[in-house]
């Protein structure tokens, strides 16, 4: 059992950080509550053992102090239904309104403290910012994966305030990094990764890094191109950052050597401009003529690349196969989508990560269908690349 679901909460009020960082439209309406649900287990386990909460979160990138855009009173009415339990709110997350509101708190009751960006010394790291909140709580819990890798005053100076005994991580990031490790240091084999996106640039770390772990990686949307041009294939106008193409031939040594199969989609979709609206046809990946584009793999892709992942025992997958926003191009996301749930249903053990990856098994209704889908964009990322998360670090201290 884990030191969270082993601790008792009575009488304590405990300092969560949260990552709240929804989306909001123009009516300041949460357009996406993921985030928010994915914390509410912590929050009722702490409520039910006769603790109190106060919460604290980031929301977007107020450059400059107080935004009524980015504050966080705006999720306070969503909050209370997703609870059943009024939630308290301090006009500011130190000083005067946070130190009253949390003296009074009483057990059962929670607290939203506003924007911890709204204070430079946030993003900064500051050590006395960091203790000014730490003296809101008797235990600080962090639940924000999606900020863990962030060196943050609320995510990684914070937990130096606190005994071992009394800092910890919440629920959901336990599970991420469970998930996490279970992927990066106890794969079953064969151990099939899934990276897609439109540039090698950003997954350059997470490809060498899964070198060394991973039997098979395919790689899709924008990035293929890169290694197709790479190898001496013709692209079209299809995405390509040629200032990537020796590394592109690199990883595919590398991968030779250390006998990983790299799998490119041998034909894709494509179409004369990028829009929903485009003429499309079907062309090989290296064969794509002037003009046109990929935007999507095509039907042997789909094929070949279903086939590896339902074979597979362990699969991570980042970064969709095209264009998926757009219906004509959302085929190739579609089909790896139903492969990973297919071979999920098989007993594999399949976490999705990233952004565009996460909205896609959303979308197509097959987030119940994988194992664990990240809450983690960037914080996935960099964990994939073999990097220490200073928001975990610090609670490990």
């Amino acid at each position: 059992m884990s030191q969270f679901s082993q601790h008792s909460f009575a009488n304590e009020k405990a300092l969560i950080r949260v990552d709240f960082n929804v989306p909001l439209n123009d009516k300041y309406e949460i357009t996406d509550d993921t985030r928010i649900r994915a914390a509410i287990p912590t929050i009722k386990k702490i409520l039910a053992d006769g603790g109190s909460v106060i919460l604290m979160s980031h929301l977007g990138r107020p450059k400059d102090g107080p935004t009524e855009k980015f504050s966080l009173k705006h999720l306070v009415s969503h909050l209370q239904q997703l609870l059943g339990v009024p939630v308290l709110f301090a006009t500011d997350c130190i000083g005067e309104p946070a130190t009253q509101a949390s003296a009074q708190l009483k057990p059962g009751q929670v607290l939203l403290l506003e924007n911890l960006r709204f204070h430079k010394e946030e993003e900064k790291g500051d050590k006395a910012f960091a203790e000014q909140l730490a003296k809101l709580g008797d235990v600080y819990v962090n639940d924000a994966f999606g900020t863990a890798h962030r060196a943050h005053a609320s995510t990684a100076v914070i937990a130096q305030f606190f005994p071992k005994d009394k800092r910890m991580f919440g629920l959901l990031m336990e599970s991420e990094v469970s998930s996490a490790e279970k992927v990066l240091h106890q794969a079953q084999k064969p151990f099939v990764a899934i990276i897609g996106g439109a540039k090698v640039s950003d997954k350059i770390l997470i490809i060498e890094n899964l070198l060394e772990r991973a039997t098979d990686i395919i790689i899709g949307g924008g990035m293929a191109y890169t290694f197709f041009k790479a190898t001496g294939g013709k692209i079209g106008n299809s995405l390509c950052e040629n200032d990537r193409l020796d590394t592109a031939c690199e990883l595919l040594g590398k991968a030779a050597t250390k006998g990983v199969t790299i799998h490119l989609p041998p034909d894709s979709i494509i179409a004369d401009k990028f829009a929903a609206d485009a003429m499309d046809s079907a062309a090989p990946s290296n064969n794509i003529p002037d003009g046109w584009m990929g935007l999507d793999i095509g039907e042997n892709a789909c094929e070949q690349f279903a086939n590896v992942i339902r074979q597979s025992k362990t699969i991570l997958w980042n970064g969709p196969m095209g264009v998926f926003e757009m219906a004509k191009f959302q085929h190739g996301t579609k089909a790896i989508a139903k492969a990973v749930a297919d071979a999920t249903a098989k007993g594999a053990f399949s976490l999705v990560g990233g952004g565009d990856s996460v909205a896609a098994v959303n979308q197509f209704g097959y987030a119940d269908k994988v194992s664990y889908v990240s809450t983690g964009g960037g914080a996935m990322l960099e964990y994939f690349e073999g990097k220490e998360l200073p928001g975990i670090a610090a609670v490990k201290a």
